[in-house]
């Protein structure tokens, strides 16, 4: 949100200070920044409640609960070694699902890195355009807060996903489809507003869909991230500068990419609902057997009883 505030800054008044050109200072300020970032976040950021040094034992207890809350199980169960987990997490049908999601997620952010490129289509100078491109963005944490409240209050994450990727997709058309300038802008807030809140709402939907065990959920979230984020390695060659301003072949083509990841958004949907009603089953045989506590998914893994994926 503030990238634009901040280049401008930059390349208003620091282009050729001491001979260094302007995008050199931009690179030289938000690289250090960056690097300091990371190695504070290396330090500061827990990994489990119970490691976490600066927590007092009612603080971890309480972190404790708020995640088996989230998951219905306890986060020590299921301690298996990392290559089972991995053999778990690939006999899974719905982790190349979940990885097909978030690759055309990530696929239709990739206007994000030419994002100046295009808002300067609307016939402004430099800095200008630099400045225009911070209301789409501080619009999208509006909404990314919104929407990531709402998914959470209703427990809904594919219907919000949908949606949101609606809106991109109509904002793709609208700027590829029109020169108008008042028309185009507004397709520029509605780009990211969709596709970017979508994106938030959708690793976490990946994350809540593999509970346990812990090593399985960690090979299906490195997986996803994985090959989602190779979306970024060809996505940036979908926007020319030869294409502008319009950019009609990247543009259509991530209107479609975002038609596909509302598709897959809606299977993941279907399948969920499927494997739910899988688990109400197996929870009244194990209650007709006497043995309540004892419920096992289509995967053959135990599950605490009331527990449902979210869809």
């Amino acid at each position: 949100m503030f990238g634009g505030l901040i280049s401008a800054g930059i390349l208003g008044n620091l282009n050729g200070h001491r001979g260094i050109a302007g995008w050199r200072w931009l690179f030289i300020i938000d690289g250090a920044i960056t690097i300091v970032v990371a190695i504070t976040a290396a330090v500061v950021l827990p990994d489990y409640p119970h490691t976490t040094r600066w927590l007092n034992e009612e603080e971890k207890a309480f972190a404790a609960w708020r995640l088996k809350e989230d998951i219905k199980e306890d986060d020590t169960r299921h301690a298996e070694s990392v290559w089972i987990g991995l053999k778990l997490a690939l006999k899974d049908y719905r982790l190349p699902l979940f990885v097909l999601c978030q690759h055309f997620s990530l696929l239709s952010l990739t206007f994000q890195y030419f994002f100046p490129a295009i808002v300067n289509t609307l016939g402004y100078g430099p800095i200008t355009t630099l400045l225009l491109t911070v209301p789409p963005w501080f619009a999208t944490l509006l909404v990314s807060l919104l929407v990531t409240w709402t998914s959470a209050k209703f427990e809904d994450r594919s219907i919000h996903i949908i949606v949101l990727m609606l809106i991109s997709a109509v904002g793709n058309a609208i700027a590829t489809g029109t020169t108008h300038t008042g028309a185009r802008f507004f397709a520029m807030f509605l780009m990211p507003i969709g596709s970017v809140s979508a994106y938030t709402i959708l690793v976490s939907w990946t994350v809540s869909s593999f509970p346990r065990p812990l090593v399985k959920r960690a090979a299906c979230i490195a997986i996803a991230n994985m090959l989602g984020t190779a979306a970024s390695i060809y996505g940036p060659y979908m926007y020319p500068s030869t294409d502008s301003p319009r950019f009609i072949p990247g543009g259509t083509a991530n209107t479609i990419v975002c038609l596909l990841t509302a598709t897959m958004a809606a299977i993941l949907r279907w399948v969920h609902i499927r494997e739910n009603t899988k688990l109400a089953l197996s929870e009244e045989e194990a209650a007709a057997a006497g043995h309540p506590e004892v419920v096992e998914d289509h995967f053959q893994e135990r599950r605490a009883p009331g527990f449902r994926y979210i869809i």
